[in-house]
């Protein structure tokens, strides 16, 4: 993938994590895109309250990866850099 097409697909993902931002943003977190590698796996950055939250893990699954992959299916995975380990 090229730099153009990746920062393509990470500004596409970040907005339409936008659907899911407010859910977040309750209870004091956000989440930010930081990459996404050739093998279509995208990297996040929890912020906010979502760093320590031992919620995190089940968000991550039933709502930032599936939002992700509901609308970008070449999605293969999405890992959080940051936060509570599972």
């Amino acid at each position: 993938m090229s730099d153009p097409e990746r920062l393509n697909l990470i500004k596409e993902i970040d907005i339409i994590l936008n659907d899911i931002r407010p859910h977040l943003k309750v209870d004091g977190g956000d989440i930010e895109v930081v990459d996404v590698t050739d093998e279509f796996t995208v990297k996040v950055k929890w912020l906010g309250n979502c760093i320590n939250c031992s919620m995190s893990a089940m968000t991550m699954r039933a709502g930032v990866e599936q939002t992700i992959k509901a609308k970008f299916p070449e999605i293969q995975n999405v890992i959080a850099l940051n936060g509570i380990a599972v």
